[in-house]
């Protein structure tokens, strides 16, 4: 449910944005200018996608693990899935994942949440869901200790 309203939310952000661009602009000019935001957006997602790809093959060559290369390529996917929704948030959003920098910060954003969750599975994996208590066992069914002579401190 949360995730449907933050995609109803998205869309009426989306509106008002266009409407605002559309009665400062002109309704054909807007129209014009979300064309070529997706043509360039498409443009850009497809050299980064061919960047991505080459590097993702000199890592498998080279024998390396491509995690930040399969990352990137999830974000560059996003990336050209919102180019392709019109709207100039979506625009915006899409630009801010093509551009490596950002990406390279929100994949290891992305990085440190999933790290985070495996070790919070794996704690109850092996101990179970549940807060751990720390504490000492302490056996009362020993016998008493009984002192039966003392001694004089000198």
């Amino acid at each position: 449910m949360p995730l449907f309203a933050l995609l109803l939310l998205g869309m009426f952000a989306e509106i008002a944005v266009m409407v605002a661009v559309g009665n400062a602009i002109g309704g054909l000019w807007m129209i014009a200018l979300l064309l070529l935001g997706t043509l360039v957006g498409l443009s850009l997602v497809r050299r980064q996608g061919a960047q991505t790809m080459a590097a993702f093959s000199q890592s498998v060559f080279q024998r390396q693990q491509p995690h930040q290369e399969m990352a990137d390529g999830v974000l560059i996917a996003a990336a050209g899935a919102l180019i392709m929704v019109p709207g100039f948030i979506s625009d915006v959003a899409a630009l801010f994942l093509l551009f490596p920098p950002t990406r390279k910060l929100v994949s290891r954003r992305i990085a440190r949440k999933a790290e985070a969750a495996a070790l919070k599975f794996e704690h109850e994996r092996r101990f179970g869901a549940g807060q751990v208590v720390e504490g000492e066992v302490i056996d009362v069914d020993a016998d008493p200790v009984v002192i039966t002579e003392r001694r004089e401190i000198r």
